[in-house]
């Protein structure tokens, strides 16, 4: 397979049965990905050195799932110029509300595209990150043409 041009990351493996969308639909397009567990919480000076190096190796959009209380994606978009998408994971008391409001409320400055709660939002992510790949044409994301009047 090529180098990995997305990054997955997940703050917890228990994490991973909702990120797999994500991996699934990456598969389907052909496109490289990468993926990791670290915690910005449990292990801060791995997660940071993962998102220092994504650009050095390649990645050109991290996807990062997390639940609870969500700073994965905020954290990776603090240490990267690369594009973040944040995925919630409904694993909380509060089934993923609490992950969607702390992606959604980024401070100016620090951007983190957020999809919905779950399975379909990873699903989404992957089609978002094509969407950005698309526009530096990075093979094997270019976008299909849509039908429609001309």
């Amino acid at each position: 397979m090529s180098k990995p041009v997305v990054g997955i990351i997940m703050g917890s493996k228990s994490d991973a049965e909702v990120m797999r969308e994500c991996e699934k639909a990456l598969e389907e397009f052909n496109i490289p990905f990468e993926t990791i567990v670290s915690s910005a919480h449990r292990n801060p000076a791995k997660t940071r050195r993962y998102a220092l190096g994504a650009r050095k190796r390649g990645i050109k959009v991290i996807i990062a799932g997390a639940g609870y209380a969500a700073h994965l994606p905020g954290f990776i978009a603090s240490h990267t110029d690369l594009p973040v998408v944040g995925v919630p994971i409904p694993s909380s008391p509060f089934h993923g509300l609490d992950s969607l409001l702390s992606m959604v409320q980024m401070p100016k400055g620090v951007p983190v595209a957020t999809m919905g709660l779950g399975k379909s939002g990873a699903r989404n992510a992957a089609i978002f990150a094509k969407q950005i790949l698309a526009l530096g044409n990075v093979r094997g994301a270019k976008a299909k043409k849509k039908p429609g009047k001309r």
